[in-house]
């Protein structure tokens, strides 16, 4: 196989000519095997990546430091990358030392080898185009790196909104076709009072409806890059008209809107937004663990559980107990919501440790914060398919419920006053007599008068 030969600051090596990346690329490869999870992996980072240096390379070309030929080279490989093309080139683990500067070279490597064969030359002649001299002119790991992180993160959040809308919009649905169909309301797993099924699901819609105020606020953060700001924000060896030129390349190649921080140094070392927004997905998380917990105790049973709906039968649930089958939507979704919990935790830890003008554990970030946004994509998708969609309603079961229970003697609260109503559940709970036989063998209202006040519709708004 043929072989080619680079050089870096530490020495040479012999790379296979199969291979895009170049030398930086292969000693972050030998470093760092740590999560197995490439930066290929994630084809939203990749194309952001890839958007980030097109701007930077136009940029460039418009102020005047990067000839117009090598920026078209750079703009046709970072093209070929938008594509889909050479995605098995991008290799480096997401788990890195020294501030992600091997996925900067990574991408840097690739954009000028692909380059430099569309140019009519050899993978590695970076004597014609070179990774740190024109695909890095103007960058630095340091604005590049966490700028092409928000930018894939803008395109995570679309997804994650267009699933929790779908999610939102299938509850709703629901929860007018159930509006009618009365079941007990419980606090702390105990009878309170009469509710709606459809009071609860509309309930679980307004839950998502909040987390879409706050999906919005997140995305608005990601929008503020640092271009420009070089090492650490005083934009050394970057020409003074950049910064500006490449967000209005970016807006331009990505059809968004991305604007410069007032302060340049604070935001090279600040990650905070990236806490702020981790903290809205482990709110959503919180929402929907609430939501797929209910359901799962709603349709437990079938004979001996609540049996309020009946979720679809997914697949069996036991091997060894015939018939079983287990709420295993909603406990997957628990899973996946847990699993962000716990990736929040993560990106807080990697942000406090910034020191001095860079945080240089951001990787540590990127991969938490784009795994979150992952899992609870797939996570709301998957609850609103499998599970909220199809459920059945089992309104008998449910009217059922409320008409056995002690907890409809409230009803009799402003009537009978505190102290009465408690000594007819009392007495209920104790011989198993309905409150409102016990309440008219006491004599304490007519048939009529018990029968309109324990009415469950009756129950369902003020009065």
């Amino acid at each position: 196989m043929a072989t080619r030969k680079e050089h870096d600051f530490i020495g040479e090596l012999e790379l296979s000519d199969e291979f895009y990346y170049g030398v930086q690329t292969y000693r972050a490869l030998q470093n760092f095997k740590i999560t197995g999870h490439r930066f290929g992996d994630y084809p939203h980072f990749v194309r952001a990546f890839a958007q980030i240096k097109k701007a930077a390379a136009s940029a460039n070309a418009e102020v005047g430091v990067l000839d117009k030929p090598l920026a078209d080279a750079l703009c046709g490989a970072c093209d070929a990358v938008l594509a889909g093309k050479y995605a098995d080139q991008f290799v480096v683990d997401m788990i890195q030392g020294g501030a992600s500067t091997s996925t900067n070279m990574n991408m840097n490597e690739v954009l000028v080898n692909v380059a430099l064969e569309g140019m009519g030359h050899k993978k590695g002649e970076y004597q014609y185009l070179h990774p740190n001299d024109h695909a890095n002119l103007g960058q630095s790991t340091n604005d590049t790196y966490p700028s092409s992180i928000k930018v894939a993160a803008v395109a995570y959040l679309d997804e994650l909104k267009a699933a929790v809308t779908k999610l939102k919009d299938s509850l709703a649905k629901r929860a007018a076709e159930f509006k009618d169909m009365i079941k007990m309301g419980r606090t702390e797993l105990e009878d309170a009072v009469p509710t709606t099924l459809g009071n609860t699901f509309k309930a679980f819609a307004s839950f998502l409806n909040e987390d879409l105020g706050h999906l919005a606020k997140a995305r608005e953060l990601m929008t503020c890059l640092n271009m420009g700001a070089t090492a650490i924000g005083t934009g050394i060896n970057c020409h003074p008209d950049y910064s500006k030129a490449v967000i209005r390349h970016l807006n331009k190649i990505t059809g968004d809107t991305y604007r410069l921080p007032e302060d340049m140094i604070a935001a090279t070392q600040d990650t905070a937004d990236y806490v702020t927004v981790s903290a809205y997905l482990r709110s959503l998380a919180v929402h929907v663990i609430k939501i797929a917990n209910d359901l799962r105790l709603m349709n437990s049973g079938p004979r001996c559980g609540l049996g309020e709906i009946e979720l679809p039968k997914m697949q069996p649930g036991s091997s060894i107990m015939p018939g079983k089958v287990n709420p295993v939507i909603p406990e997957v979704t628990l899973e996946a919501c847990y699993q962000t919990m716990g990736n929040d935790l993560t990106v807080t830890l990697c942000a406090q440790r910034g020191e001095f003008e860079l945080n240089a554990v951001e990787p540590g970030i990127a991969y938490a914060l784009f795994n979150s946004l992952n899992l609870m994509t797939n996570a709301v998708l998957t609850l609103e398919r499998a599970a909220v969609a199809n459920l059945k309603p089992l309104p008998d079961a449910c009217l059922k419920s409320v008409l056995n229970s002690v907890g409809i003697v409230t009803a009799f609260n402003p009537h009978l006053g505190y102290e009465k109503s408690a000594s007819i559940a009392r007495e209920a709970l104790e011989t198993g007599k309905p409150v409102g036989q016990i309440c008219q063998e006491r004599g304490y209202l007519s048939k009529e008068e018990i029968d309109k006040i324990l009415d469950p519709k009756n129950m369902l708004n003020p009065a």
